[in-house]
């Protein structure tokens, strides 16, 4: 808009958001993890794989996300497709932190956290930077989008 202000946000029907998730993880599980994931370049999000131990089940859940690298660790947002809630990889997260992340390229495990006060600042910044709208879109949620930091464990970082 020439006035600056973000433009008004608009998402597909909540049908379409989930058919696309399925999409993608189904050409991750066929082409068996050739096609679907990818690393961050310049302005531009990265997609990784992360598994998560199911709070009430105790089962393995996983999900593909996209993330952007600060330095050894990624960083994602729990946006849950800009729909009311908390994502369920988030709130399993909340109860298990630890969980396991596939890249293009190398898996490994990894401890997560909700980043807060300055962190979050900076981050939510750098996520800003890739998405112009991004605040636009997090004002559709009743609650504030957590920004998640997903932390190789000591002494085994993730490639």
């Amino acid at each position: 808009m020439p006035d600056g202000r973000d433009k008004r946000p608009w998402l597909p029907p909540r049908w379409v958001v989930r058919l696309a998730w399925h999409v993608h993880r189904g050409l991750y599980r066929v082409t068996g993890g050739r096609v679907g994931l990818w690393r961050p370049k310049g302005n531009r999000y990265g997609t990784l794989r992360l598994t998560t131990t199911g709070r009430r089940t105790g089962a393995a859940r996983s999900v593909i996300l996209g993330y952007v690298q600060d330095g050894p660790r990624m960083v994602t947002l729990a946006m849950n497709g800009w729909a009311e809630g908390e994502p369920s990889w988030w709130l399993n997260l909340q109860a298990h932190p630890e969980a396991r992340v596939e890249l293009a390229g190398g898996s490994g495990p990894v401890t997560a956290h909700a980043a807060e006060g300055p962190e979050r600042e900076r981050l939510w910044a750098w996520w800003r930077q890739i998405d112009k709208n991004l605040d636009a879109y997090a004002a559709l949620r009743s609650t504030e989008t957590a920004v998640v930091v997903l932390e190789p464990l000591p002494g085994r970082a993730v490639p």
